[in-house]
């Protein structure tokens, strides 16, 4: 609450009195900035807006009272006004020392260098006394560099003093941080400032050079020739020509090897070699053409040592002491190439012409190297056995997950259900088996044989089946090669020899006469003779059966 005297009263206590209605008690702003300067304000209002009654004086005006001394010889003396106060940090606002410095950095446990020299430069901002150390980048160098210490006040001792720009000069040493920086030198402004302030700078120093970046720059010595052959005229004379050769490669020496056709191209633009292998169709192999890669091919090389790391290290002009070259090459030649042996047999017509204005050669006769058809062995089956049925032996003989026979499926097809039927009795030499009369049943389909037996009532013998179906082979055939009865080799009357039994055939189905009177030119005319002799025909079946006898005598030449 503001106090206000009594007029005409003194500054005394009990002569003031206080406003209880007044509640702001602001001070007016004296100061501003503009563009980063301060500008002084007169004020305008007193405390808390209080009209002010009386006059301002400025800043200036009371300077200029304060300086005004009283003199009794020489009167009032007037002195020039002092200039505007101005901060720091606008009149050294971007003044920057820079001093050229570096330090030793130690590299452990390396064989090509024991320490490092790295170049920096040490910025001093007057604004504010702080410091910075930045590195150059320098290519190629491998280490992460720019700004090596930020901008910030660095202590110079234990007490807690920083530095300043009075301390810092040429060929002193500055720690920071524990890493101890040479300064060898500073740029114009740095030296017109320092000498302004009166600092005597020191002899500028040279930074010292790094060895391991000296033997970098330095290129290896080396004590090659140069060649006097031209290797642009080369390329630009020699381009895309190549030589072209039929070559086929012999790994049958090898396990399970064979004799492969390849393509050997001679690029003559840089003396390199391809081999490319020809495939066939159905040949069996993965589809890469390229057999060798494009390279320089050694011809003869040097006694290396053991040690030498040949399967990750190229070869070059000092380990070899020849290489190939077109005059290696010739149709009719055997070269080796990577330790394998190749048989040039041929050469395309470029090659030839190249070879002849070239190198003089004129013999290019190809070399027959076609495959010789070999001789399939024939195959030795072993001897039947007698158990089961032939070819069942042969599928045994022939893999080893035997499959069942083919089949001729066409004629099971047609004659599907047509058994050809006859009545025989047993030839023996034993008195019991006399009179043993017998169905054999022989099934056009798979010309298979099989006999029944019709039980008879009191005689001592279990009728049934005799025979399973199976195929029955004449006697006189032999084992490996046997000959089966046929349709055609049963007749009235014939001895069929079944598995060292004797049938006498003395009956016939009449199925089995229809069916070779249709089927007449695959029978002989004596099986159709004794059919119907057996079966005494009617009159009007009579003439058929005669005009299929005339038509089967010109067959057979009989009369």
């Amino acid at each position: 609450m503001a106090s206000h005297p009594v007029h005409g009263l003194p500054f005394l206590p009990g002569n003031t009195y206080r406003d209880p209605t007044k509640s702001a008690y602001h001070r007016s702003q004296t100061l501003m900035y503009r563009n980063g300067y301060s500008r002084p304000l007169l004020p305008t209002v007193g405390i808390g807006r209080e009209p002010i009654t009386y006059n301002q004086l400025s800043q200036a005006d009371l300077d200029e009272l304060a300086n005004k001394l009283p003199t009794l010889t020489y009167g009032q003396s007037k002195q020039a006004p002092q200039s505007d106060f101005v901060p720091a940090h606008v009149a050294f606002d971007k003044k920057v020392l820079r001093f050229d410095a570096f330090f030793q950095e130690v590299v452990p446990m390396s064989p090509e260098e024991y320490y490092r020299v790295r170049r920096v430069f040490v910025y001093y901002y007057l604004e504010d006394d702080s410091m910075s150390v930045v590195e150059p980048p320098v290519e190629n160098s491998g280490i992460p560099q720019g700004t090596f210490v930020k901008r910030q006040r660095h202590p110079k001792n234990d007490v807690g003093d920083h530095y300043h720009w009075k301390d810092l000069n040429l060929g002193v040493n500055i720690t920071l941080y524990g890493r101890t920086f040479r300064i060898v030198n500073c740029n114009k402004f740095t030296q017109e400032f320092l000498e302004s302030e009166g600092i005597e700078l020191n002899t500028p120093e040279h930074i010292p050079t790094d060895p391991f970046t000296l033997r970098r720059v330095q290129p290896d010595r080396t004590y090659t020739t140069p060649s006097d052959f031209d290797k642009l005229k080369q390329f630009l004379t020699m381009d895309r020509k190549v030589l072209r050769f039929f070559a086929l490669w012999d790994d049958s020496q090898s396990m399970f090897g064979e004799t492969r056709r390849v393509i050997i191209h001679y690029y003559l633009m840089d003396d390199t070699v391809e081999i490319r292998e020809v495939h066939e169709r159905n040949d069996g192999r993965d589809p890469f053409p390229v057999l060798m890669k494009r390279q320089h091919l050694p011809k003869s090389m040097k006694d290396l040592k053991d040690t030498f790391p040949g399967c990750i290290l190229e070869i070059s002009d000092q380990e070899v002491t020849n290489w190939y070259s077109p005059r290696d090459f010739a149709v009719g030649k055997t070269i080796t190439i990577l330790g394998r042996k190749f048989l040039i047999y041929d050469c395309d017509a470029y090659t030839q012409d190249y070879y002849r204005d070239n190198l003089g050669t004129t013999d290019f006769h190809p070399v027959d190297v076609k495959k010789k058809i070999e001789e399939e062995a024939a195959q030795e089956l072993p001897p039947y056995n007698g158990f089961g049925l032939l070819e069942d032996s042969i599928q045994n003989c022939l893999m080893l997950v035997p499959k069942p026979p083919k089949k001729d499926v066409i004629k099971m097809l047609e004659n599907d259900h047509k058994v050809l039927r006859y009545a025989a009795v047993l030839d023996s030499m034993k008195v019991e088996d006399n009179g043993r009369r017998f169905i054999i049943s022989y099934y056009l389909a798979d010309d298979m044989i099989s006999i029944f037996e019709k039980p008879v009532k009191n005689s001592g013998i279990i009728g049934g089946k005799f025979l399973e179906k199976s195929k029955v082979p004449k006697p006189g055939s032999s084992i490996d090669n046997p000959c089966y009865y046929g349709p055609a080799d049963i007749t009235i009357g014939s001895v069929l020899e079944v598995f060292r039994h004797r049938f006498i055939i003395m009956d016939a189905d009449e199925y089995v006469l229809h069916y070779v009177i249709n089927h007449s030119d695959e029978f002989p005319s004596e099986l159709l003779e004794s059919l119907q002799r057996h079966f005494s025909p009617q009159p009007e079946d009579r003439q058929r059966y005669c005009s299929v006898a005339k038509r089967m005598i010109p067959l057979n030449g009989e009369k």
